[in-house]
């Protein structure tokens, strides 16, 4: 069987694998919102409510279906792609979804390539001296970002940029002041086009710290990659053939160690989104920002069974997405890979 052949087949398995990863994490997420201590009912009329006006409501929701029936309209809505109706205002889900991804989207693009940029530049510096004091450093750099509680991390940045020096905004998206731009919902590619370099400039002074924050604690995943992965690739055979060929040693390290070097952090990229969801949610709570992840968080607290369901499984459709697309590129990439 030819490699491309091998390759179909692999990307044709690893899509079917796809709506079985997403069923499990609807499934779970469905049962641990019912096994989780809380009632939608006290969060949207209170604990005193009478208790005729509790069961009409839990009625008109359809809280009051046996868990078997509730479980079967879920799985059918999604099969239709119909994520259901907010508990609290009736908004469809999918409408909330739309109207707060794109600011994840923004936010989580912006801090991922600020984290590769930053990650892979500090990772690479200290290659010339291996275990000196410019690689030291940026061995501390990577497990310290790594190790930063993202919260504790938020509040820092956000007190000494924002509240101390004033440089910054606090929080939000968008200037109070300003009418946001329209279209895409990406408000840095609708400035832009429209070229209202004030909405322009305004959104990027909101976006610098929360991407900013969020960047630099990822990038650390991305400097420990690269830094083992190079020094793994230096000590290889072909390196030390293509030394021996009389290459330069800067050569040698652009030409063949770090190619090779790059591949397996373009896997972890794909991992790191998930780290960066995990993130994300505690920097869109700090900084304010109208993401999924700060509309999850609220409907976590107010108990909204279908909009915490449908937020887990597009973003989990997402990352699942992220992971086929970066698994077939390292395949198609590094002909070492068997399947």
């Amino acid at each position: 069987m030819s490699r491309r052949s091998q390759l179909l087949r692999y990307g044709a398995s690893r899509l079917l694998l796809g709506p079985v990863m997403l069923w499990l994490i609807a499934t779970l997420v469905f049962l641990l919102l019912r096994l989780a201590p809380g009632d939608p009912i006290d969060a949207l009329l209170g604990i005193r409510a009478p208790e005729e006006a509790r069961a009409a409501l839990r009625q008109q929701l359809g809280l009051d279906l046996p868990l078997l029936t509730q479980y079967g309209q879920f799985l059918v809505g999604l099969l239709r792609g119909d994520l259901g109706a907010s508990l609290t205002n009736q908004t469809p889900v999918a409408q909330v979804i739309s109207q707060s991804l794109p600011a994840s989207l923004e936010l989580g693009v912006c801090a991922l390539l600020l984290a590769a940029v930053l990650g892979l530049a500090v990772g690479f510096s200290g290659i010339a001296r291996p275990d000196g004091k410019l690689d030291l450093a940026g061995r501390l750099y990577g497990i310290g970002t790594y190790a930063l509680p993202p919260f504790w991390a938020a509040m820092v940045v956000q007190l000494v940029f924002a509240v101390w020096l004033g440089w910054l905004p606090v929080g939000g998206r968008f200037p109070v002041t300003l009418l946001p731009p329209t279209g895409s919902g990406f408000y840095l590619f609708d400035s832009l086009r429209a070229g209202n370099w004030q909405q322009f400039s305004g959104t990027v002074r909101h976006l610098v710290l929360p991407a900013s924050t969020l960047g630099v604690l990822l990038s650390g995943i991305f400097d420990n990659a690269l830094r083992l992965n190079l020094r793994r690739a230096l000590r290889s055979d072909y390196v030390e053939a293509a030394r021996s060929r009389g290459l330069s040693e800067t050569r040698v390290v652009l030409r063949h160690a770090l190619p090779n070097a790059l591949l397996p952090v373009l896997t972890i990229s794909g991992i790191t989104v998930a780290s960066l969801i995990g993130g994300a949610l505690l920097i869109e709570v700090t900084y304010s920002w109208p993401g999924i992840a700060f509309r999850l968080q609220e409907a976590i607290a107010q108990r909204d069974y279908p909009l915490v369901q449908g937020i887990v499984v597009v973003v989990a459709a997402l990352v699942v997405m992220v992971s086929v697309v970066v698994d077939l590129l390292v395949a198609l990439l590094d002909p070492r890979i068997r399947f």
